[in-house]
């Protein structure tokens, strides 16, 4: 038997309650978390003009040191300019802007030749120095400099066009820890403790009794080329149960969040792929499943349903015991 892939008769009733657990948790805590990234991204700006000469100097050397500083320059402007505008209007390197924006370590390409490096930096500071918004930086074509204020404030403006361009990042990263916070004590409160990372230690060779949040597990993948490798994909909860001996696999699960109903459907594809590598990698065994609050329609579900993946709802977490953990 299923948890609640095959009783569709309760999906009605049990997205409703899902949207209310949602709307509940948004209108509580939404703005806090919105409010604390801005925060701590106006600093950030802050930085950045206080780098330029407060926007009047965008040097490649800046750019070169601090390439994390171009999604600021870009909401800078006057409109705000797009990542694919940018290279369209100061006709640079795709890659270039791809490198100095990537979420995670932003850098620049170490293989450009250093002479065209230059030559796109200068592009990119001459864009920003032109379409500097005038109505933020109010100091910009006068002689006096910025006041401490009038720099605080216009940090503020762009950290709030920044955050409004990612708003929808930080609110699901804000609700993925709240869902992992609920899997933890679950767990806890039932005897299991959290796995320590170890290096070499595979995530089937957890101890009984423990768990594991965001851990990659290796799966086969096919290249263009039709061969065969290993890569890392990342699971957000790993549980080894505690009745589990030697060769049991743990249970894999996906903490799943959403503000609309339109969104869910564009990714359902996600989880689907995923089941198929694990099980094309470890067989029928591997056991995988959700965890969901907020807007998961019947087609959705259905989806899921159809392609042997099982979920837990969030506002009814006790399910997780169904699993056998």
């Amino acid at each position: 038997m299923g948890i609640n892939r095959d009783k569709p008769d309760m999906w009605k009733a049990d997205i409703k309650l899902s949207v209310d657990l949602y709307n509940s948790w948004f209108m509580q805590f939404a703005p806090k978390a919105f409010r604390e990234t801005r925060v701590k991204t106006a600093k950030q700006v802050e930085f950045a003009l206080h780098s330029t000469a407060n926007l009047t100097n965008v040097t490649p050397k800046l750019l070169k040191e601090h390439p994390r500083v171009l999604p600021m320059l870009r909401m800078s402007t006057c409109p705000p300019i797009a990542r694919d505008r940018l290279i369209g209007l100061a006709g640079i390197s795709k890659n270039l802007v791809n490198s100095m924006e990537d979420a995670e370590a932003p850098r620049i390409p170490p293989r450009m030749p250093s002479d065209q490096l230059d030559a796109e930096l200068v592009k990119i500071g001459a864009i920003f120095e032109k379409m500097a918004d005038p109505d933020i930086f109010v100091w910009l074509g006068r002689q006096d400099p910025a006041t401490d204020s009038e720099v605080a404030r216009a940090a503020t403006v762009v950290a709030d066009r920044l955050c409004g361009a990612v708003s929808d990042p930080i609110i699901r990263n804000a609700q993925e820890k709240r869902q992992l916070a609920g899997i933890s004590a679950w767990l806890q409160n039932r005897g299991y403790t959290q796995h320590v990372a170890a290096s070499g230690v595979k995530f089937n060779q957890m101890q009984p009794g423990t768990y594991s949040f965001r851990m990659n597990v290796q799966v086969k993948m096919i290249t263009d080329k039709g061969e065969e490798k290993l890569v890392n994909i990342p699971i957000d909860a790993v549980i080894m149960p505690k009745s589990a001996t030697k060769g049991d696999f743990p249970l894999l699960i996906e903490a799943k969040s959403a503000g609309d109903f339109t969104n869910v459907n564009k990714r359902r594809k996600e989880e689907a792929q995923k089941m198929t590598q694990l099980r094309s990698t470890y067989g029928q065994k591997i056991r995988f499943g959700l965890f969901l609050c907020g807007y998961f329609d019947s087609g959705y579900l259905g989806y899921e349903a159809a392609e042997g993946i099982d979920w837990v709802w969030e506002h009814r977490i006790d399910d997780l015991s169904q699993y056998g953990i």
